[in-house]
């Protein structure tokens, strides 16, 4: 009986692991058939200079996180960062075009153009710096490139499923 329960500890640990965290993946000895095995098709591919490949998995609307896996031409793992940490927002400046936005950030939750400014604003669902509302980072695009970025707070709807 107390294998069974350890097995089913270990079984519901595994599950908890994010790309970022997996012990089950080194840099230098994974390859991306290792990383795909454990979590799936990637949401996009971005090529890298030299050969190289970065696999997305965002986890947007929702999620709060977008695993970036850095592969070497080889195929092996380099390493894996969350394209929404804080130190990856703060990478974000005036000028920057919507494809290099996507290559740090990752799949948007939602994009809403507003007609009046001319501006279109994309927006990822992110870790709150406190419990108790939610937050997103939202990017400011006009004529093609980075006007601004920031935070929102949203606060909890009092109706259920309706504070996207």
């Amino acid at each position: 009986m107390k294998t069974a329960a350890l097995v089913l500890c270990a079984a519901l640990l595994a599950g908890c692991a994010t790309l970022d965290r997996d012990a089950r993946l080194r840099p230098g000895e994974s390859r991306d058939a290792d990383v795909m095995a454990i979590y799936g098709p990637p949401t996009r591919v971005w090529p890298e200079p030299g050969g190289g490949r970065t696999l997305e998995y965002s986890t947007q609307p929702r999620g709060k996180h977008c695993y970036m896996v850095h592969l070497g031409a080889d195929g092996r793992l380099i390493g894996v960062e969350d394209g929404l940490s804080p130190a990856s927002r703060a990478r974000i400046e005036p000028g920057m075009t919507p494809e290099q936005v996507s290559r740090i950030l990752g799949n948007e939750r939602s994009r809403v153009f507003y007609r009046n400014s001319g501006e279109e604003v994309w927006d990822w669902t992110i870790e709150p710096e406190q419990s108790g509302y939610g937050m997103r980072f939202n990017v400011y695009f006009k004529d093609g490139r980075v006007l601004r970025s920031g935070q929102s707070m949203v606060f909890p709807s009092r109706f259920f499923g309706l504070d996207d």
